[in-house]
């Protein structure tokens, strides 16, 4: 993460870091910028993102335009999967995170970018959140692996190895490609809101795409303030279900502490190589 949160929750918070939306309280600007970016990735995702997060799109298109009232969002959720979305004021300590998602309660934060931040934000905002994660929610499958993710989360700070989790949600929840019989499509919240970055992680020679690997991911380091060099494709969501909730992690990890990290952009003789970047983006950049 960019930032540590606070250990305790800030004034007007309660003991699980919840805070209302004040869905009444957000300004006409602060409505148009959500409707203008809904817009933009709206008319650019079909035939780029996932069958289900299109399927999942639907969610969001609520009785009234602008940013989505968390209480109408999760209503029409629980009937779907059982999920809702809480407000949060921010970043949330690693713990009250996997708790609030092991419950199915996905936290989102309640502001919203300015209009001239409409590309990048470091900080995760309510676009980025509900936007980006919240169709997902509405699939059942994808919906079991994130509460599969949440109560590994829980075992994982018990066994001082929530680094290696964290990599886990970044390649898939985050930043995740699935193969699906037209082609590979983008099902990550980073890259679904990101306008850039859902031409980049499909269209650009220069990034890996890389078939998944449990403990290869794992093992695989990130970078949170530019586009990813490597993609790790999933088969299905069926199977990533499955190999998190079939796997023993605590001897996984115990391994995995024993072998380096994995640069960024780099490959392993055992990868199963999709498409081998140039990285000509990385290289361009590193030239500046």
């Amino acid at each position: 993460m960019a930032d540590i949160p606070p250990q305790s929750p800030p004034p007007g918070a309660a003991a699980d870091w919840t805070v209302p939306q004040n869905w009444g309280h957000y300004t006409p600007e602060e409505h148009a910028t959500w409707d203008r970016l809904f817009a933009r990735q709206a008319k650019l995702l079909p035939g780029r993102a996932s069958d289900a997060w299109l399927r999942g799109l639907d969610v969001l298109r609520l009785s009234r335009p602008g940013i989505p009232d968390f209480e109408e969002l999760s209503e029409r959720l629980m009937k779907l999967t059982g999920w809702q979305v809480v407000a949060v004021p921010g970043l949330v300590p690693d713990d009250v995170f996997f708790d609030h998602m092991a419950n199915r309660r996905f936290v989102a934060g309640n502001f919203i970018r300015r209009p001239d931040q409409l590309d990048y934000l470091q900080e995760p905002d309510v676009f980025h959140d509900v936007f980006g994660h919240v169709p997902m929610l509405a699939d059942p499958v994808f919906a079991d692996y994130l509460v599969a993710y949440g109560k590994g989360g829980q075992r994982a700070l018990g066994l001082h190895s929530l680094r290696y989790l964290a990599r886990l949600y970044w390649y898939t929840v985050e930043f995740g490609l699935i193969a699906e019989p037209e082609g590979l499509r983008i099902y990550g919240a980073g890259i679904v809101s990101s306008y850039a970055e859902s031409r980049f992680a499909l269209d650009d020679p220069s990034p890996n795409r890389i078939a998944f690997d449990l403990a290869r991911v794992m093992r695989t380091e990130y970078r949170i303030d530019d586009f990813q060099q490597n993609y790790f494709v999933i088969p299905s969501f069926d199977d990533l279900l499955r190999v998190t909730v079939e796997t023993d992690f605590a001897p996984l990890y115990e391994a995995i502490k024993h072998r380096p990290d994995i640069p960024v952009a780099e490959l392993l003789p055992e990868d199963e190589v999709l498409t081998r970047g140039t990285q000509a983006y990385a290289l361009a950049k590193a030239d500046h």
